[in-house]
């Protein structure tokens, strides 16, 4: 699953920079107040020239545009579906175990060397008693 996640990413990203690379090639539609008053500089034939290789890049920008919207949406169906705040949830759970342990396991030290020290204690006054 995670490599067709790579594979969607991928073409996400070549899709992506076609489209901006795409629309920042094509010519507006209206040429502003400049088009307007010098509107007879253009005749029919000089707007054909150019108008067959924006046709083609318009009709080719909508394929691809269409085709990224599907891919993005297969990309987001087809997601890992984690649920990261149960991971998380147990993740913290388990730390609160192992430091609940830690501290039990540091308490019956402390005791074992409480009772360690009582003994010697104990073991030093019968000792001081006998001489």
């Amino acid at each position: 699953m995670d490599t067709l996640n790579i594979v969607f990413g991928v073409l996400i990203l070549i899709g992506a920079l076609f489209l901006v690379i795409a629309v920042l090639m094509q010519n507006g539609k209206s040429h502003g107040l400049s088009g307007a008053i010098a509107g007879g500089a253009e005749t029919f034939f000089g707007k054909q020239k150019g108008g067959t290789i924006e046709k083609k890049l318009s009709k080719i920008t909508t394929i691809v545009a269409i085709i990224f919207v599907v891919i993005v949406l297969l990309a987001y169906v087809l997601q890992d579906q984690t649920d990261y705040d149960a991971l998380y949830d147990e993740y913290m759970n388990a730390l609160t175990a192992e430091d609940t342990a830690e501290e039990t396991e540091a308490e019956e030290t402390d005791a074992d060397e409480t009772d360690a020290d009582e003994t010697d204690a104990e073991g030093a006054e019968t000792e001081a008693d006998a001489e």
